[in-house]
């Protein structure tokens, strides 16, 4: 299975499923990260948190442990 977080730098990748549980999951939606969309991985910090992505058109900063729960392909 591979995550966002696995993905390199300079990438675009599909999102597959959605991992997590309830507010969390909740949250990673409602930022637009749905089934289906697509996602490009724009910058990784240097320890590799935060992950600078760009989704819908638009730019968007996602934690470690966030990243983890979205499942790519």
């Amino acid at each position: 299975m591979n995550t966002l977080r696995d993905v390199a730098c300079g990438q675009t990748v599909k999102v597959v499923k959605l991992h997590g549980e309830g507010a969390v999951k909740r949250r990673i939606m409602d930022m637009g990260i749905t089934k289906g969309v697509e996602v490009y991985v724009r910058k990784v910090a240097p320890l590799g948190d935060p992950i600078e992505v760009t989704v819908r058109g638009y730019e968007l900063s996602l934690r470690k442990q966030d990243s983890e729960m979205i499942e790519v392909l």
